[in-house]
């Protein structure tokens, strides 16, 4: 059953910090069902404090780490090492903090691979397709962040992406031109995602995807099969709690 619910933070520690007891809290209950757990993690500046607030967390360390695989809903199209690189963010934040298997980490090819933009995609979904194999590709937790123009991943307002499960973005109106995202579709077979939220500039944002039934933004167009969560601090949901 789907269900969205949205919770207010103080300030983007405090989402961060909510964000990591609740993933913490899912991961337990998927891993006490399921053999395996595929988490998809994402940058920004709240998300990367998620991250964070998670590796400080002792009870994510209890957990069975090699039993969590761990992807990203885009990255930006630029060297392996480039700081530009959520996963390199992840990493120094994150991953290099915490004991999970390299094999369990799925990182989008950089430029260093020689690939143009959309021969990195095509690997990737061949990636998606050698570790699900005949089954449909899906997240069981995804954590996004959202920009001021309601944008997702690297999946910008007003733009088709088609409906491959990996996109690949050669023009993105947001620096750097070249990106690789999860897809609309890859997003939405999430059976739980988790919005980390925060900043007066998602203000409006928040307050037309939350009111208005026709909202058109990429984040309006996101709902995991099972539960979506937002997590809001008091200047991003602003304008929406003043309704």
């Amino acid at each position: 059953m789907q269900s969205v619910e949205i919770r207010r933070a103080v300030n983007a520690a405090d989402v961060a910090q909510q964000a990591a007891v609740e993933i913490i809290t899912s991961l337990k209950e998927l891993l006490s069902k399921q053999e395996t757990v595929h988490l998809a993690l994402t940058g920004g500046t709240v998300g990367i404090k998620t991250l964070e607030a998670l590796a400080q967390e002792t009870e994510f360390a209890e957990l069975d780490l090699n039993r969590i695989h761990i992807w990203w809903g885009d990255e930006r199209y630029v060297p392996e090492n480039s700081a530009d690189r959520n996963a390199v963010q992840a990493n120094v934040g994150f991953l290099s903090k915490v004991e999970i298997p390299a094999v369990n980490i799925h990182v989008f090819p950089a430029t260093d691979s020689g690939l143009n933009v959309a021969e990195a995609a095509i690997v990737f979904q061949q990636e998606l397709t050698d570790v699900f194999g005949v089954e449909e590709p899906k997240m069981d937790l995804m954590i996004l962040g959202m920009g001021p123009d309601g944008h997702i991943a690297s999946l910008f307002p007003g733009v088709d992406y088609g409906s491959t499960d990996v996109v690949s973005i050669s023009s993105s109106p947001k620096p750097p031109s070249e990106r690789l995202s999860f897809s609309y579709e890859l997003i939405n077979r999430s059976n739980k995602i988790v919005f980390v939220i925060s900043g007066i500039d998602k203000a409006s944002a928040i307050e037309k995807i939350h009111t208005e039934t026709d909202c058109d933004l990429p984040a309006a167009k996101v709902s995991a099969t099972g539960e979506t969560i937002w997590f809001i601090d008091e200047a991003a949901g602003a304008a929406f709690w003043s309704c």
